[in-house]
């Protein structure tokens, strides 16, 4: 079965009693049960429900697995992945691009309770197999990078962790199972901000955690109810919605990014741009090797002032200024205020997050339209500069 087929048929038969095409909500906080102890395999909505378990069952599908846990956001999920697997004295290695969020459970809830994160440049996978030690538990992978889009080697890294006894997780939530597909590569675990692309029309917060090993998953799964941090069952029928759409939505993604990615590679108040889809990439052939797609995101270095930065990122037409991404609408941001200010100041610039580094979530509009939205952007800002000289020189 093709990908696109399995967003529309994998895991979603047409209702059986009435034959509805689409399933309806089970909008329930608890089920009848025939006698104490005695349900018909539902007995609380923490515990299961069917449209939350119709979605995990699509979500296995596409990442072709069969066990996943759905939460009620991405840093639910992470946090069950990171409290089954990491006790006192257990060592975590993470990408040095990670996303703040994932830099922020690691550092200020984990940490003091002993675990110990270690921030490396996994992209260098000499790098990972020098990091590696005894202690290491968990070997924690975005691929691309949140903000700057750098690419891991998921199966080479996967080989060292697992030599050293390390479960390997990877956040695909960028890639999305459409252009990635880690377990293939030798993931032991996958999660997503479902929120993002796999939803894909900003109007739900959700978060997955996915296993090959049913050994692996009993824990994330145990959690999942232990804990209670499950998505409302509206949630999950919002994303099933959602994934019907993802190839068709992650074709246009790419298309936009690609485009934004050339044009605006060649312009002289841009200093770097990050997309895996240039060939001018650090990490271009391994996304070829291990990618269906490049992605829909692009990320670049203003060659300015943080000041032209906010004013650049807060006037655009089409691109609305918010956190986020993943949705059909294109967004802006600025990662060193808004998705990683949870990363110290002193740490980002360590890092390589710039205050000139800006993120695109190029939705599904109009390519032209991105473009020219850009484009326009920088042209003010060389218009605001020669106005600035043309004063500075009037005035000597």
């Amino acid at each position: 079965m093709k990908f696109a087929t399995k967003t529309i048929h994998a895991g979603q038969p047409s209702e059986p009693e009435t034959g509805a095409l689409v399933a309806p909500i089970f909008q329930t906080s608890t089920y009848e049960q025939e006698a104490p102890g005695q349900d018909k395999g539902y007995s609380y909505s923490r515990t299961n429900n069917p449209t939350r378990e119709r979605l995990e069952a699509v979500l296995a599908e596409l990442e072709g697995v069969k066990h996943a846990a759905v939460f009620s956001s991405g840093l639910a999920a992470e946090n069950a992945v990171l409290q089954a697997y990491l006790r006192p004295g257990d060592e975590v290695i993470m990408p040095l691009d990670v996303y703040g969020g994932t830099y922020r459970i690691l550092n200020r809830v984990f940490q003091p309770i002993g675990v110990v994160p270690r921030q490396i440049d996994t992209s260098n996978t000499s790098a990972v197999e020098e990091a590696l030690s005894a202690r290491t538990r968990l070997v924690w992978l975005e691929s691309p990078t949140n903000p700057r889009l750098l690419i891991n080697d998921i199966a080479a890294v996967a080989r060292l962790a697992h030599a050293r006894g390390a479960l390997v997780v990877v956040d695909n939530t960028f890639a999305t199972p459409c252009f990635q597909q880690p377990f293939a590569l030798g993931a032991d675990i996958v999660v997503h901000s479902v929120t993002k692309y796999l939803a894909g029309h900003s109007d739900t917060i959700q978060g997955a955690a996915l296993a090959k090993d049913p050994a692996v998953f009993e824990p994330i799964k145990f959690l999942q109810n232990a804990t209670g941090a499950v998505p409302s069952p509206f949630d999950c029928w919002l994303t099933l919605r959602g994934l019907k759409t993802l190839e068709l939505r992650m074709a246009r993604h790419e298309q936009n990014a690609t485009a934004i990615a050339n044009a605006l590679k060649a312009h002289p108040l841009v200093r770097r741009v990050y997309f895996p889809g240039l060939p001018s990439h650090p990490g271009h052939d391994v996304a070829r090797r291990q990618m269906t797609g490049f992605g829909g995101m692009v990320s670049f270095e203003l060659e300015g002032s943080k000041e032209e930065v906010v004013s650049f990122i807060s006037s655009r037409r089409y691109f609305t200024l918010g956190e986020s991404l993943g949705g059909v609408k294109a967004l802006i941001c600025h990662p060193a205020t808004m998705t990683h200010a949870s990363i110290p100041a002193e740490a980002r610039a360590e890092l390589g997050l710039s205050d000139t580094l800006i993120r695109l979530s190029p939705g599904c509009e109009g390519t032209e339209d991105l473009v020219e939205d850009l484009l326009e952007g920088l042209a003010e800002l060389e218009r605001a500069r020669a106005a600035r000289k043309t004063v500075t020189a009037s005035s000597r």
